[in-house]
């Protein structure tokens, strides 16, 4: 049974929006473009909701066009996306701008050579503060991560309870307040609190001295024993022994976002790259590749307990068809909870849509083989994975969910809704799933 906690009182235009009139249509491949005698034919004076679902024909004939070699005609649908989307629009026009890059950028791989050429003296302008201060950016203006930290916290408290010695493992520990929340919460503890030991992994040492400072800082404010233990690397590469698991410690992992790229590990190299998507369909669930092997460590080193936050959606489907249908309906709502709460002209908003969401578009639809690592797939397959490698579900408990609905209502975050899904949270935009955030034991 599907709790709902809370009430659709959201007045977003995602109600009306052309996405939630295209969801009635018949995903036919579209007519490629109005004729000259077509009442469209001057496009700039469309309606903006006429505007919208012809971005979202365009947009459907285009990878169309892309997937079946036909680039001539997917160049017409291009020149027509660019005439009317625009990174600075409204809802359609925003989100368009970023599958339209997407869908050029996936057209200029299918030449290795020319595309090599036109980016070869193109350099990474985004420093380890900008993609900080990019996250820092999504933690607030969204209550996702917010909501996944509460409820990863409340998990981690429940199952430590008269626990002495606690380890945290955080597969991205990136940002300190999830930490700061949880000490503060732990020296409450009615029996005073643990030793506790906090295991940062992160590609950046940067982040991580950041982290290690806040937390210490704190943890001597509270006068809580407390240790951090940095560890540089990127997931895939990490050895578990780095993360220096003792005897007589009770262990939480923390994964927020992270699991999803194990699934790109999991594809043997190409280098070839070909406009009509992967020769081969997702891999069974049974695989024996990275993601089963690092599960299995991490099953090995006994955890009591593991939370995992990632995206609920199906952006992992063999085909570019695919991927952009999905993943336009999720992207079309996570730019319109910015459209109610953020200004149009806002300069950090666009850094988001831009930095952020723009670059996961290019890589679900630009990208394959081992080079797509934005492999978001449904909690019921992450439950499958999961499962198959010995782990059980922990329900939420009931006071945590509590607590979520409230940071909701606080924030004052209408549109967004909490529903229980085999005792698991989903964070859903009115009634479109986004997150989900799930708890898991080893099952011995």
């Amino acid at each position: 049974m599907v709790a709902m906690f809370q009430e659709d009182n959201g007045t977003s235009s995602v109600a009306s929006s052309p996405l939630q009139v295209f969801s009635t249509m018949p995903l036919t491949r579209p007519t490629l473009l109005p004729s000259p005698s077509s009442p469209f034919h001057s496009l700039k004076d469309l309606k903006p909701e006429e505007r919208g679902l012809y971005l979202i024909h365009l947009l459907l004939t285009c990878a169309n066009h892309v997937a079946s070699g036909s680039l001539q005609n997917a160049n017409a649908a291009l020149e027509q996306l660019s005439l009317l989307s625009s990174p600075d629009g409204d809802t359609m026009q925003r989100v368009a701008a970023y599958f339209t890059e997407a869908l050029a950028n996936r057209i200029l791989k299918s030449w290795p050579g020319l595309y090599k050429a036109l980016n070869a003296t193109q350099t990474r302008t985004s420093s380890v503060s900008e993609e900080v201060h990019v996250r820092r950016l999504f933690f607030d203006m969204f209550p996702i991560l917010k909501v996944s930290y509460l409820l990863t916290n409340r998990a981690i408290l429940e199952a430590m309870e008269g626990e002495k010695m606690v380890h945290v493992v955080d597969l991205d520990a990136s940002e300190p307040a999830q930490w700061l929340a949880l000490i503060q919460a732990f020296n409450s503890r009615p029996e005073g609190p643990p030793h506790l030991r906090i295991t940062g992994v992160h590609h950046q040492k940067e982040v991580l001295d950041q982290m290690a400072h806040r937390l210490i800082e704190e943890a001597e404010k509270l006068d809580i024993p407390f240790q951090f233990n940095p560890v540089v690397s990127s997931l895939e590469c990490l050895d578990i022994e780095q993360l220096r698991v003792k005897t007589g410690e009770a262990l939480a992992v923390s994964s927020v976002l992270q699991l999803h790229n194990f699934l790109a590990s999991d594809m043997s190299s190409n280098s070839g790259h070909s406009p009509s998507g992967d020769s081969a369909s997702s891999l069974p669930l049974s695989n024996s590749g990275k993601m089963d092997r690092f599960l299995n460590a991490i099953w090995g080193l006994s955890p009591k307990i593991m939370v995992v936050t990632e995206q609920d959606s199906d952006h992992n489907g063999s085909t570019v068809m695919e991927r952009l249908l999905e993943s336009l309906y999720t992207y079309a709502a996570l730019f319109d909870c910015l459209e109610t709460k953020v200004p149009r002209t806002s300069q950090d908003r666009m850094r988001v849509e831009k930095m952020l969401f723009g670059e996961e578009i290019k890589n679900i639809i630009a990208c394959e083989g081992t080079e797509r690592r934005e492999r978001h797939e449904k909690l019921e397959k992450w439950s499958q994975r999961i499962d198959l490698a010995g782990f059980g579900n922990v329900p939420l408990s009931y006071y945590g969910m509590l607590q979520a609905r409230r940071l909701l209502q606080g924030y004052g975050f209408d549109g967004y809704r909490i529903k229980e899904e085999s005792g698991c949270a989903v964070i859903c935009w009115q009634d479109r799933p986004l997150y989900s955030v799930s708890v898991w034991r080893c099952r011995k």
